[in-house]
């Protein structure tokens, strides 16, 4: 953008207040309002900061990149801007559209300026239209990276409710995983678990598989780590739900679980574990057929 240029824009984002309460009234005309979203008193402070750092980083003359460094104000405002309006759920173009909308309001304002000037005026409105569509696109890239952030948060919450740590008896722990295990849930598993153990004292923790659809020798060598991770931390690991296609699977992998108790069901691995502990469980006396009609029970 030429110097002259430039100073045309700066006189024209000098006066704020007409052009927000003109921005103002455009955001409202447009289609991407989202006051179900966002009330209009929050519109108004997101607007009205975005003027006055707007018209600071013009007044400055760096107007031809807005990388540099009269710009920072600009784009960390977006940049705050986009991430909370893709958290609250609004759309990439309705973030866009808090820019573009300014267009409008800055066009006819340039146009009252220099509308007897046909060459100045087109040249205006170009450098204008290519500046703030530049800032549009800004807004796009934050967007992204804020509702990556939602993603990958959202993410790891699915991932912590889907690896809850039970307390069986006392000092008994049982994880049951469902789905794939990969590194990250790996991570996940081993830290809920690691921190149940500090918190119950348990002795004995069962990792149950048998919602884990299969079983390769990363899937192996993560159930090793979480294994080892425990009894880093006081307590012995039982595997169960090793169904017959698991141990094939393992057994081709040449995945050595020899030092780790494996049990094909949970209620096994569960009797293993109360036998560790030194705990027996008796079978109640049956009823007979007429006591049961009766409801009187012998150990009365």
């Amino acid at each position: 953008m030429t110097n002259s240029s430039s100073t045309v824009l700066a006189e024209i984002v000098t006066d704020e207040q007409q052009l927000r309460d003109a921005w103002m009234a455009e955001q409202r005309r447009s289609k991407s309002r989202r006051s179900d979203l966002m009330k209009e008193t929050e519109l108004l402070r997101e607007s009205t900061e975005f003027l006055s750092a707007f018209r600071r980083a013009v007044a400055s003359g760096e107007v031809e990149s807005i990388d540099s460094q009269p710009w920072a104000p600009v784009r960390d405002l977006l940049s705050e801007i986009s991430v909370s309006r893709a958290r609250q759920g609004f759309t990439p173009p309705e973030t866009a559209t808090f820019v573009l909308s300014l267009k409008h309001p800055l066009f006819h304002a340039i146009q009252r300026r220099l509308g007897d000037n046909a060459d100045a005026l087109a040249g205006e409105l170009w450098r204008t239209t290519v500046l703030l569509d530049k800032l549009a696109l800004l807004t796009t890239e934050f967007y992204q990276k804020g509702r990556e952030e939602v993603i990958t948060r959202q993410q790891r919450e699915l991932l912590e409710l889907s690896t809850p740590v039970v307390k069986l008896w006392e000092g008994i722990l049982a994880l049951p995983l469902i789905g794939t295990l990969d590194s990250e849930r790996t991570q996940i598993v081993m830290e809920s678990l690691l921190q149940q153990i500090v918190e119950t004292e348990a002795s004995i923790a069962i990792i149950d598989i048998t919602g884990v659809p299969t079983v390769d020798t990363l899937v192996a060598q993560h159930l090793l780590k979480t294994v080892a991770a425990g009894r880093l931390m006081g307590a012995d690991c039982i595997i169960s739900g090793i169904r017959p296609q698991i141990a094939a699977t393992i057994v081709h992998l040449g995945v050595d679980l020899s030092a780790v108790i494996t049990k094909a069901s949970l209620a096994d691995a569960f009797s293993v574990a109360l036998k560790r502990l030194g705990v027996k469980v008796l079978s109640a006396p049956k009823k007979s057929t007429q006591e049961v009609a009766d409801g009187t029970d012998t150990d009365s």
